[in-house]
C-alpha cells in the first residue's frame, strides 16, 4: 500500500496524516474571491493578449537566481510548540512508577497499588506533566499586514508559533483561521512591521502538466532551500477526503517543506507543499494544495470562521462505460450519477432524481463524482447551482438552491449523506445466461421497516454464485427498487424486464443496500456454446 507523508518535522520524524482539498466551482464564491485578492492578497497583472512579452521574459531560461532571490525573502520558517497532557510522572522514578513500570497507572496493570501508594506516601495523588513538542514547517507572507498562509498540520494543534524570516527577524503568530480538511490554514505575525515582502498568489487552474516550478521552503531545518521540477499530474487523489485534488510535482520537497509555496515560472504561488510518498516506496512525487482552492477559502479564514461549504444531498458515483450503456448514453458522455436523493435535501427539493447524470455545474463540466462534489462545496450556502443532467437520455437544467455541507463528523454518524460513492462493487464480468438471483417479493413489515413506498421492492433472496448478478456485486439481502429505471414491487416485474435484455446488453438495476443505494449494471452474458460431440 502506497504510504502518504506530510512534510513537517516533528522531532526529526515524518509524521502521517490525511489530506483533502479541491480545485472546481468558481461561480458563486467567485465575487467574494475577487473582492477579497484586493484586500486579502495581491496578483500580477494580466498579461495583454499580443503585447510584447517583458524583457525578463523574453529570453531563454538560462538561471533561477534572480527568481529566487526575488521569492525567498517573503518564505518564512515557522517553529511551533505543542503541549501533551496525561504523561503521570513523580519525582524519584522513572516514567512509569517505581523501578520503570511500564504499566503503572494503566488499566489492569498494578495502576490501583500505585496510585495507592503515591497517596500514601505523598500525601496526593501522582500529578501529570505537560509534555512539550517541537516541529519546523514552512509558510509564505501573502500581505503587508502579516498574514501568513501555510498548512493546518503545521499550526492547528500549536501553543506557540514563531515565525522567522529570511533576514532572521523573529516574531510571535497566531492562527487566524484554519480548514482540517484541506489542510490549509491562515496565521498572523504579532508586531508586524510595515516593510514585510510578499508573495503574489497565482491560478493553478492554468497550470499544465509539464509546467516548471519552484519549491522554496525549510526541509529539515534547512532554512532558505530551493528545488526545480515541474508539474508531474494534477487533480490527483490521495484517498483521504472528498476534498482531494492535489498538484502532483517532482520538485524535491522534504520533511520541513509543509505549508511552503510550490511557485511557476512568473513568480506567482500555485500550490502549497504538503504531502510526499514514502521514501521507501517512491521519490521525486510530491503534493501541493492547489492556491485556488486556498484562494476559495481565504475570506473566510481571515475572518475566524468555520468554512461553510455547499450541499446538495445527494450520493453519486461515477459514469462507468458500463453504467454509460445501462442509461443507453455514448461512450464519451462524462458525469456522476445520482444514486439516491435525500428526502428533504436541496437537490430533493428542486426535483433531482435518483438516476440522473450530472454533465455540468454553472456551465463547468463535471467528469466524475469527486469534480461535482468539489463544485458543489466551493460554492457559498444559500447560492445557486444550475445542474446540467441527463435524465433518461434527455437533457435538462435544474436550479437548486444549495445548503449546507454537515462537516465531516455529522456525515460519518449519519446526519446527511456524503456526496461520494456509495460501497458496494459494480465490476461486470458475467457468467451464465441469466440473472442468477432468485426474488422474493417484500413483506408490509419490510417496507415499513426500510422505509419503502408500497409499490416499491423486490427482496433478492439468493445469488448465484455463477450468475451476472452476482459477478456485478449484487448480494443476498439486497432489494431491487428499479430495471432500467422503471420501479419495481414484484418478483414477475424484474423477471419481465430481464427478459427483454438480448445477450451482451447491461441491465440497469437501482438496489438498495442498507442504507445505500446504488446503480448495479449486470451484463447479459453470451449464451455458452455446447461442446462438440
Amino acid at each position: 500500500m502506497r504510504r502518504i507523508l506530510t512534510l513537517s518535522l516533528v522531532a526529526a520524524t515524518v509524521v502521517a496524516i490525511t489530506l483533502a482539498c479541491s480545485r472546481e466551482g468558481r461561480a458563486d464564491a467567485g465575487s467574494a474571491t475577487k473582492a477579497a485578492a484586493e484586500t486579502l492578497w495581491r496578483e500580477l497583472p494580466v498579461a495583454v493578449p499580443g503585447a510584447p512579452a517583458p524583457a525578463a521574459q523574453a529570453a531563454p531560461l538560462t538561471t533561477l537566481a534572480p527568481l529566487i532571490k526575488q521569492l525567498k525573502p517573503a518564505v518564512v520558517n515557522i517553529s511551533t510548540t505543542t503541549v501533551t497532557k496525561g504523561h503521570p510522572s513523580t519525582p524519584g522514578f522513572p516514567r512509569g512508577g517505581p523501578q520503570g513500570n511500564p504499566h503503572g497507572g494503566q488499566p489492569g496493570g498494578p495502576g490501583g497499588q500505585l496510585e495507592e501508594f503515591y497517596e500514601r506516601f505523598y500525601g496526593q495523588p501522582r500529578q501529570e506533566r505537560d509534555f512539550r513538542s517541537n516541529s519546523l514547517g514552512s509558510g509564505f507572507i501573502i500581505n503587508k499586514d502579516g498574514y501568513v498562509l501555510t498548512n493546518n498540520h503545521v499550526v492547528g494543534d500549536a501553543a506557540e508559533i514563531k515565525v522567522k524570516l529570511s533576514d532572521g527577524r523573529e516574531f510571535l503568530a497566531k492562527v487566524v483561521g484554519k480548514d482540517p480538511p484541506t489542510d490549509v490554514a491562515l496565521i498572523r505575525l504579532e508586531k508586524a512591521p510595515h516593510d514585510l515582502p510578499t508573495v503574489a498568489l497565482g491560478d493553478s487552474d492554468a497550470l499544465e502538466q509539464g509546467d516548471f516550478v519552484l519549491a522554496l521552503g525549510n526541509p529539515f531545518g534547512l532554512s532558505g532551500s530551493a528545488s526545480f521540477g515541474m508539474v508531474s499530474a494534477k487533480a490527483r487523489s490521495l484517498q483521504n477526503g472528498p476534498f482531494d485534488d492535489f498538484i502532483q510535482t517532482d520538485a524535491a520537497i522534504n520533511p520541513g517543506n509543509s505549508g511552503g509555496p510550490l511557485f511557476n515560472m512568473k513568480g506567482e504561488v500555485v500550490g502549497i507543499n504538503t504531502a510526499i510518498v514514502s521514501p521507501q516506496i517512491g521519490q521525486g512525487i510530491g503534493f501541493a494544495v492547489p492556491i485556488s482552492l486556498a484562494k476559495q477559502l481565504l475570506p473566510q479564514l481571515e475572518k475566524g470562521n468555520k468554512i461553510a461549504r455547499g450541499y446538495l444531498g445527494v450520493t453519486v458515483g461515477d459514469l462507468t462505460p458500463e453504467l454509460a450503456r445501462g442509461f443507453g448514453l455514448g461512450e464519451n458522455v462524462k458525469g456522476a450519477v445520482v444514486q439516491d436523493v435525500i428526502p428533504g435535501a436541496p437537490a430533493g427539493k428542486a426535483g433531482v432524481k435518483a438516476g440522473d447524470v450530472v454533465t455540468a455545474v454553472n456551465g463547468k463540466a463535471v467528469e466524475d463524482r469527486g469534480q461535482l462534489t468539489r463544485t458543489v462545496a466551493s460554492i457559498a450556502p444559500g447560492g445557486t447551482a444550475s445542474l446540467s443532467i441527463l435524465r433518461k437520455g434527455k437533457k435538462q437544467e435544474i436550479t437548486v438552491t444549495v445548503g449546507t455541507r454537515p462537516d465531516e463528523e455529522a456525515l460519518a454518524r449519519g446526519e446527511g449523506a456524503e456526496e461520494g460513492e456509495p460501497s458496494g462493487d459494480a465490476v461486470v464480468s458475467g457468467k451464465g445466461a441469466k440473472l442468477g438471483v432468485r426474488l422474493q417479493p417484500l413483506t408490509p413489515e419490510m417496507r415499513q421497516q426500510m422505509k419503502l413506498d408500497p409499490d416499491v421492492g423486490v427482496l433478492v433472496a439468493e445469488v448465484t454464485a455463477d450468475g451476472a448478478a452476482a459477478s456485478a456485486g449484487m448480494r443476498r439481502g439486497d432489494v431491487i427498487l428499479e430495471v432500467a429505471q422503471d420501479a419495481v414491487s414484484k418478483p414477475d416485474q424484474v423477471s419481465a424486464a430481464v427478459a427483454k435484455a438480448q445477450p451482451g446488453d447491461v441491465v440497469l438495476l437501482r438496489v438498495k443496500r442498507g442504507n445505500q443505494t446504488s446503480f448495479i449494471p449486470v451484463k447479459i452474458p453470451e449464451p455458452e456454446t455446447p461442446p462438440k460431440k
